[in-house]
Formats: C-alpha cells, structure tokens, sequence
C-alpha cells in the first residue's frame, strides 16, 4: 500500500517538505525498519510451517501441540498460545523437513510485498516525493499469513497527476510481476489427494483466475489439489493484490480512479465498489460459509472516511498511461477472487 497519510487508515494531514527534496533514512530509522522486517519474516515462517506442513492429510492447518489442559481458566489462553507456538518453534529448529514449507512461504511472500512496497518508493523517488521505507507489520504467528502488509508513508504532496498515477500502480504490478513465478511453482508442484466428491472439509482456498488459467494450460486438476509453500504466497499475494487495487479511497486503485477519472468519479465509483463488496460478503457467508468478505467490508469502509488530497497538477495522461490502466484492470482480474475461502 501506498498514502498521503500516516498510515492508508489514518486522518491526519499532509506533512510538506521542500519540493523536489527526498531526506535519506537515518540509523534509528533503518533500524526500525529491519527491525519490523525480520519481525514478520519470523512470524510469516512460524505461519507457514502450521498452514504448510501436513498439508497432505488436512486441508486446514494443523492443530496446535497440547501440552496440558486449560483446568477451566480463559486466562490461562495466551500463556498456552505461547507455549504451543515457543514448542513448534523448537521441534520446527531441529527437524529442517519441518522448517523449510515455513521458509519458502515467508521467502514468497516477503518478496511480493517488499516488490510491491518498493515500486511505490522509487516512483516516489523519481517524482520527489518524500517517503518512507517500508514499514512491514507482523502478525500473531499461526494466524494466516502472519503479516497485516505493508505501507510506506508519504509526507510531502503529489506534483502531478501522471506522479499519482505512477505512484499508486507501480505498487502492485511490481507485486504482481513477481508473483507470476510463484504461482507457476505453487500450481505446477501441488500434489492430490483421493478425496471424493462432497467429502472434502475444512478450509478450502478457493482459486484465482490466474491459477486456473496456468492448471488449464498444464492439464493440472485444482480441485484435488493440496495447497503448498508456494501456492499459499502466490494465493496470498494476489489477495492482497487485487484488495489494494479496489478504487476506494487511498488504496492503490482509489489513487489510479482519481488519476484517470477526476475527484468526483472516484467518489462514486468508490461507493459503488463498497456496495458491491456488501453483496459479495453476505453471499459468501450464505454459499460458502465463510466471513472473510467482511474483512474487506470494514477496510472499504475505513477507506471512504479518508479525504483523497488533489494532486498540484491535473495534466493529461497520455496514451501510454491508458494502456497501463487497462493492463492493470486485466491484472485485477487474474487476481479478485469474490470469494476467496470455503468453510464446511
């Protein structure tokens, strides 16, 4: 992700800085920055090793190790939460048959995100705009993917429409274009399971149009596939795609609507996205027993309270930033998924 803000949630206003200046990271601030990386790198692989190992008896992750019983006391869940986690931790460093589905899943799926996040930043580069490195967020590990993303943060304004354009989709096509090998390695290594119609369970990973256009190409069966390293970060990685691409707000799509269409488009065609989005969700909870549509639901929702700042010139685009537009909508489309999980 990209914003003119703080954070893409966040209200506060625009921080000028002399035009045409970028100021360098300090020590303290590429401190922080490493810091957070390697912080998500850990939970992403502890994420991975639960949701890729034993893939091939469960389609859900593995259950965490028990090691005694709650006697009762709720309390008692985040020490036992620590406890399984600290103990996968130990077994996972001594048995690398273990550690390696964790590292290949957070290897794929950084390099997504740090792709996408570095697009936004030397295109901020380019154009002068003042910007942070990534900030890269951890998540509780064992909960899928293990990271919330990332963001950099702008803190001077856009010079130009064709610097908002650029800006806001160099972001996800430099994601997207290293998630097309992984995905070809995540569908062309899954294995299959005898499994009969109508006794699958679990936790199905529905699949995007790119995945079904590179099984179709290869002759491959998705629907008795089991999902690996690979195949994860790239189904991640085009999720987060194709959310970032929604033309709401300050999201990378709501920056290229406001680009190509003008401020009042982008408010209407925001609002319509967000409708729609309702739809989707109520129907994936009614077909496909899943809430994860409502997730989205709540981000769209956040995102239509943040005001987009005009950009100090509104020039044409050009031919050329058309075809980009329309290559990116192609690009959402391999990657939108209306209903991306399947819970029986």
């Amino acid at each position: 992700m990209s914003e003119f803000t703080e954070v893409d949630t966040s209200l506060t206003d625009l921080t000028a800085s002399t035009e045409g200046h970028t100021a360098r990271p300090t020590a303290r601030q590429w401190l922080l920055h490493v810091t957070l990386f390697v912080a998500t790198a850990i939970t992403t692989t502890i994420s991975g090793i639960i949701w890729c190992t034993g893939a091939e008896a469960d389609a859900g992750p593995p259950a965490p190790a028990q090691s005694d019983s709650l006697d009762g006391s709720i309390l008692l869940l985040p020490w036992y939460y620590l406890k399984s986690i600290g103990a996968l931790v130990a077994q996972a460093l001594t048995h690398p048959a273990l550690l390696m589905p964790g590292l290949k899943f957070s290897a794929s799926l950084l390099a997504i995100l740090t792709a996408h996040e570095f697009g936004h930043y030397f295109f901020c580069r380019y154009y002068g705009v003042d910007a942070t490195l990534p900030f890269f967020i951890p998540q509780a590990p064992g909960l899928l993917p293990g990271t919330f993303g990332a963001f950099i943060r702008m803190k001077s304004p856009v010079p130009s429409r064709r610097a908002l354009f650029d800006i806001g989709l160099a972001g996800p096509l430099a994601g997207f274009i290293v998630i097309i090998p992984i995905a070809f390695a995540g569908v062309l290594t899954l294995h299959h399971a005898n499994v009969a119609v109508g006794e699958s369970s679990g936790i199905i990973f529905n699949d995007p149009l790119l995945f079904r256009l590179i099984a179709r190409a290869f002759k491959i069966d998705l629907a008795s596939g089991i999902v690996n390293s690979f195949y994860l970060a790239a189904w991640v990685g085009l999720l987060v795609t194709a959310l970032n691409l929604m033309p709401v707000g300050q999201l990378d799509g709501g920056h290229g609507t406001f680009a190509a269409f003008g401020g009042i488009a982008h408010h209407w065609i925001g609002r319509v996205a967000f409708v729609t989005m309702v739809a989707l969700s109520v129907l994936g909870w009614l077909w496909h027993g899943s809430p994860s549509g409502f997730l989205y639901v709540v981000l769209l929702a956040v995102m239509l309270r943040v005001r987009h700042p005009r950009p100090e010139r509104m020039e044409p685009l050009g031919a050329m930033r058309v075809a980009i537009g329309i290559l990116t909508l192609i690009v959402f489309a391999l990657c939108f998924l209306p209903f991306p999980l399947t819970i029986n």
